[in-house]
């Protein structure tokens, strides 16, 4: 990676859900991209459930999968909060991607963030997550931490990010994975 090359940034979203929080929450951060990132946002819908019994030879939507994260500079994801924790389509593609002979997310800059309707803003959620990257070695970016607490106001009935404290929050999260990615591959 060249210094003046743009950072490839893969988006990914823990929700399957048509009108995601979560998936806009990706969309306002496609808007607010420093001019140095690119970002693609990949749904999860087309991946299996993980089963030790059909996991060789890989299905297809998983090496894809796991392509887009090894290609890519790094990996932000948006997760929603289910029951205190990660869902389990988030979790599942991790288990997917932690099964690789040369795993996608080792030393992998990574940026977390995520929306929810209740008051804590996926603050349980992103734990969780934290402990589960580190654990297949991602390099989760610290801070600044993006949790969009009541959703339903933070962004419009067509699903754009209209609370400008939040966009400000997302905006610095940004500039902070681009920084945090070029440190790591240097």
């Amino acid at each position: 990676m060249h210094t003046n090359s743009p950072l490839r940034v893969l988006g990914i979203t823990g929700s399957l859900r048509a009108a995601s929080f979560n998936t806009a929450l990706l969309s306002a951060a496609a808007e607010l991209l420093p001019p140095e990132m690119t970002l693609e946002i990949i749904d999860l819908a087309d991946l299996p459930m993980f089963n030790v019994d059909t996991e060789k030879p890989f299905p297809e939507s998983v090496a894809q999968f796991r392509e887009k994260i090894a290609i890519a500079d790094a990996v932000l994801i948006s997760t929603p909060e289910y029951n205190t924790s990660i869902s389990g389509v988030l979790k599942n593609a991790l288990e997917w991607a932690s099964r690789a002979p040369q795993p996608p997310f080792t030393n992998k800059p990574v940026a977390i963030m995520g929306a929810s309707t209740g008051v804590f803003g996926t603050a349980r959620a992103q734990i969780v997550l934290r402990q589960v990257l580190t654990h297949i070695g991602a390099l989760v970016l610290p801070k600044p931490e993006v949790m969009v607490p009541k959703a339903q106001e933070a962004f419009d009935e067509d699903g754009k990010l209209v609370n400008e404290t939040t966009r400000g929050f997302l905006r610095d999260l940004l500039i902070a994975l681009a920084a945090w990615t070029r440190r790591v591959k240097e």
